[in-house]
């Protein structure tokens, strides 16, 4: 692809960037601009945004150290991201030397205000694409990856060689994870249960049995919380803040009568549309956690809105576009909606509590928490049989928490942590 035809992909590139970096909004929404490419360009769009941002540490320490001073964001325009969007093409996706500045150039001379650093920018690619990937090797890549607020985080919960594994998991493009209707997928492996690894990333939509509802795609740790409750065929199961869905897909699948509640309409219609395509069914209930007034049931699921850390490997701007305070807020919010979680449980039943965070505060520190004030809630320990013999996905505690790092010669997994509390009868 010559830099000429590449222009609206690196534009496209160039306006998610800015987004992301700029006013903190996430990859998913900011990649709305891409919908008037077509297919190539889209996709080519969002490779160079989202290995900008999977590397994002490393590029902009690369720049600033062949770079006296950067000029300020005020004056420069995009100088910034076009910057990183040419290194990172140069350095991590194989673009010709030629085709990545040239584009880079074309940009800079279509921003008011970048083009005065033309020059710049073309004279810093030009001695990245000379001196980039030396200097990429002398780098320290999961340390520059990986913010402050996160880092010291994460030596103190889990030590530094599990942090440092933490990290280099995130600089790698995550594979698809798929649970299966009781059949085997065409170019995939098997991790545990009905959970499939696609060897190679393609378009969902395109994929074999798609179309007839054989198979949803689920991340393998998201899929471990539901299998926490047992055998729920025939029982009532409320799953609170359900979207998108994977987990009230699976216990319909598993032959519960599921009641399902999420707050926001547009995921609860996604949800839906899964569950059609699959041909399972659950009640639908477009309603706020804490306004629900249902009669107590033997299983309760909460899936809980939270800070999200242990999905960076598929969302590599998160470590960038959130900080400390948003984990104060999630733990404040998910505290709220685990005791009205509680209060839907009923006597002798088993409440599982899930979220998709690294960070102590938002999983044990909050069950710890909940259990203090909640006398007649226990925890009731996970064993290896529970998730299929998987004994390291079992903390000291008795929960689950699976680490990015896990099934790191597979290609990772999400970091997850549940715990499951049993009502008093």
């Amino acid at each position: 692809m010559s830099a000429a035809q590449g222009l609206p992909a690196r534009q496209a590139a160039q306006e998610i960037l800015s987004q992301v970096l700029r006013k903190r909004r996430p990859l998913e929404s900011a990649l709305d601009v891409c919908h008037s490419l077509d297919t190539r360009d889209a996709g080519f769009a969002r490779a160079i945004a989202s290995e900008t941002l999977r590397h994002f540490g490393q590029l902009d320490a690369l720049i600033r150290g062949f770079v006296d001073k950067l000029p300020a964001p005020h004056r420069s325009g995009a100088t910034l991201e076009i910057l990183l969007a040419g290194s990172c093409e140069l350095l991590f996706m194989n673009v010709s030397p030629h085709a990545a500045v040239d584009g880079a150039n074309r940009l800079a001379q279509d921003d008011g205000k970048a083009v005065h650093f033309k020059p710049l920018i073309n004279a810093v690619l030009r001695r990245v694409s000379r001196e980039g990937k030396q200097a990429l090797a002398k780098q320290d890549a999961p340390r520059l990856n990986t913010p402050d607020w996160l880092w010291t985080r994460w030596l103190t919960a889990y030590g530094e060689e599990i942090a440092r594994a933490i990290a280099a998991t995130h600089l790698k493009q995550p594979p698809l994870d798929a649970v299966s209707r009781d059949v085997e997928l065409p170019n995939a492996s098997k991790l545990f249960g009905n959970v499939w690894r696609f060897e190679d990333r393609q378009r969902v939509d395109e994929l074999p049995g798609f179309a007839e509802g054989r198979f949803w795609v689920q991340d393998a740790a998201a899929t471990l919380p539901a299998h926490l409750l047992g055998d729920v065929n025939g029982s009532r199961v409320i799953d609170l803040c359900a979207a998108p869905g994977g987990k009230t897909a699976q216990l319909a699948a598993a032959g519960a009568q599921v009641i399902a509640i999420e707050r926001k309409a547009p995921r609860l219609a996604r949800l839906k549309e899964n569950l059609d395509r699959l041909r399972l069914n659950a009640t639908l209930l477009n309603e706020d956690v804490r306004d629900v007034r249902l009669e107590a049931a033997p299983f309760v699921l909460l899936d809980a809105p939270c800070s999200a850390t242990g999905t960076i490997r598929r969302h590599p701007e998160l470590p960038w576009i959130k900080d400390a305070s948003d984990v104060t807020l999630c733990q404040a919010s998910s505290g709220e909606l685990l005791e009205c979680a509680a209060g839907l449980v009923a006597a002798g039943g088993l409440l599982v509590f899930a979220v998709c965070s690294l960070e102590l505060e938002e999983g044990p520190e909050q069950i710890a928490s909940f259990l203090g004030r909640n006398p007649d809630f226990e925890r009731v320990a996970i064993m290896p049989g529970d998730i299929f013999g998987r004994s390291e996905f079992i903390d000291a505690n008795g929960d689950l928490r699976t680490l990015p790092c896990h099934l790191a010669a597979q290609g990772g997994m999400d970091g997850f942590y549940a715990a499951r509390l049993r009502r008093g009868s």
